[in-house]
C-alpha cells in the first residue's frame, strides 16, 4: 500500500489550468467555425439565385432584414393563423427578387430556417 505522501499529485497552479483552459476554447472555437464553413458551403448562392422566405416558419423577428444590405426583404403584416390568439401585428417577411444578389446572409441569420436559396 502507498503512503500519503506518495499518492499526494500537486495541485494544478491557477496559470497551468488557464492555459488549459484557453487551449480548449481554441479548439472548440476552430471546430465550430469549420462546421459554419461546411454550412455555408452547402447553401447555394450568388447570382443565379434568389432567396425565399416559408411564411408558415417565418416569425417576423426582422433578423433578415437587418443582414440584407441589397435591401430585398420587407416586413408586410398578415392576420395571425390562429383563432385562439389576438395579435394586433403579425409581420413576415417578403423577398423581393429584383434587388436579391443571393449573398445567402439572410439565410444564415434566420434563427427559424425560413429563408432558403431556390433558382431564378
Amino acid at each position: 500500500m502507498r503512503s500519503e505522501e506518495t499518492s499526494l499529485r500537486p495541485m494544478t497552479k491557477a496559470s497551468d489550468l488557464a492555459a488549459r483552459r484557453a487551449a480548449e476554447k481554441q479548439r472548440i472555437r476552430s471546430a465550430m467555425n469549420a462546421v459554419k464553413a461546411e454550412e455555408m458551403a452547402a447553401i447555394k448562392g450568388g447570382a443565379g439565385t434568389v432567396a425565399f422566405v416559408a411564411e408558415g416558419a417565418c416569425i417576423g423577428c426582422d433578423q433578415c432584414t437587418i443582414v440584407c444590405d441589397d435591401d430585398a426583404i420587407e416586413l408586410y403584416d398578415t392576420p395571425l393563423a390562429s383563432p385562439i390568439l389576438e395579435i394586433e401585428v403579425n409581420r413576415k417577411a417578403r423577398i423581393l427578387r429584383e434587388p436579391c444578389t443571393g449573398c445567402r446572409l439572410c439565410v444564415l441569420a434566420c434563427p427559424t430556417d425560413a429563408i432558403t436559396m431556390i433558382d431564378r
